[in-house]
């Protein structure tokens, strides 16, 4: 390994981020010799897996919301941060973070900051308050980016708009990379449907997403009613945790929607992914979702939200299907249609399986080291 070469400082406002995305990227300039430097808030967990790789943590308590007195604090913390170290390369992520670490560095003589915009919050039919928030905020933050990297289409043509320049400022990466080895071996043992008591000839349909707002859960379960009551052998498993996940729960249980189970936050995706036969996301907005890449390199097939991100994963009729917003008789139909038709998802999923290895960790990071080279002394 090459000696030091200098420190490099990862910011998001949560670690959850960090840990979900971001560690490959940070060990690959570990393997360069760069010390690495995280800054996030503990508060939603995770961090020791962000420390285990060997890089420095410090907790500074960012919120997710703009509007909370917390981020005067992380704005204090982080600008103390950077009276001790000087960073050779600061990469931002999540908007808050993101929008305080390009402000400080700037003022306090750090070195070029990227930021990786994962779904700018103001998208073609975003609320009106996104755009008249994020939107003035990103344009005041334009000028203390050097570097802008996009992962959907939709967000390269509002970079360019915004002044960025392909090549010299702005770069396009398929997202943070699955590893594809990971979800294209042997069929699994079956777990799953063991913990959970779901035959081998039965359907399993899965959708992996926090149970937050944006993931849309409630429209989903609205669906999910009508394919219940349509096919018995049919399961729907909900992966992951979050703040609405006891409404959710309260939600099944008192109107009795049957064969739904809440699995909560699991690290044996792959083997989740090789028990499942279609895969469901309907989030409200994406930026490039990894869980439906994923499932694509498991060779499942996708049923998605017809917004930003799931547009650039999903090609209708082809790899899965994709279904408006509110379109409840819609998305039953289409999960019905695929319950029903084995041939139909095998079809499906080993167009995903094709498709998505342009979206492979190996090719991200390579395009990743070939931006980071731009700003860093790479040999």
């Amino acid at each position: 390994m090459p000696g030091f070469r200098g420190r490099v400082l990862f910011l998001a406002t949560v670690y959850t981020h960090l840990a979900s995305f971001h560690i490959p990227f940070m060990q690959l300039l570990q393997n360069k010799g760069y010390e690495v430097h995280v800054a996030a808030s503990p508060d939603e967990g995770r961090k020791e897996e962000v420390e285990a790789i060997g890089v420095r943590c410090w907790d500074i308590p960012f919120s997710r919301s703009p509007y909370s007195l917390k981020n005067w604090r992380a704005f204090k913390e982080l600008s103390r941060l950077f009276e001790v170290y000087r960073f050779d390369l600061i990469h931002v992520h999540t908007p808050v973070a993101a929008f305080l670490g390009r402000y400080l560095a700037r003022a306090q003589g750090q070195g070029p900051v990227l930021y990786t915009a994962h779904g700018f919050h103001f998208y073609h039919g975003a609320p009106l308050k996104n755009w008249l928030l994020y939107y003035p905020l990103e344009r005041l933050a334009a000028p203390l980016t050097d570097g802008l990297i996009v992962i959907n289409d939709e967000d390269y043509q509002v970079a360019r708009r915004m002044g960025f320049k392909p090549g010299k400022n702005l770069f396009y990466v398929p997202g943070v990379g699955v590893d594809l080895e990971k979800y294209t071996g042997p069929p699994g043992s079956g777990a799953l449907r063991k913990e959970l008591g779901i035959s081998q000839e039965e359907i399993v349909i899965t959708c992996i997403a926090e149970f937050s707002p944006v993931k849309n859960h409630a429209f989903l379960l609205k669906a999910w009613e009508k394919v219940a009551s349509s096919i018995t052998g049919v399961h729907l498993c909900l992966v992951g945790e979050g703040k609405l996940r006891k409404r959710l729960e309260h939600k099944v249980q008192t109107l009795g929607i049957p064969r739904v189970y809440f699995l909560g936050f699991r690290q044996d995706i792959p083997k989740v992914l090789q028990d499942t036969d279609i895969f469901v996301l309907v989030s409200c907005r994406e930026g490039l979702p990894r869980a439906v890449m994923e499932a694509m390199a498991a060779g499942k097939p996708v049923v998605a939200s017809n917004v930003r991100g799931n547009r650039d994963l999903i090609e209708h009729g082809r790899t899965g299907f994709l279904v408006e917003l509110g379109d409840v008789e819609g998305l039953a139909g289409y999960l019905e249609m695929l319950a029903r038709d084995e041939s139909l998802r095998l079809s499906f999923g080993a167009a995903g399986r094709e498709k998505i290895k342009d979206y492979s960790l190996e090719k991200a990071l390579t395009e990743m080291e070939a931006i980071y080279s731009r700003y860093l002394l790479f040999k």
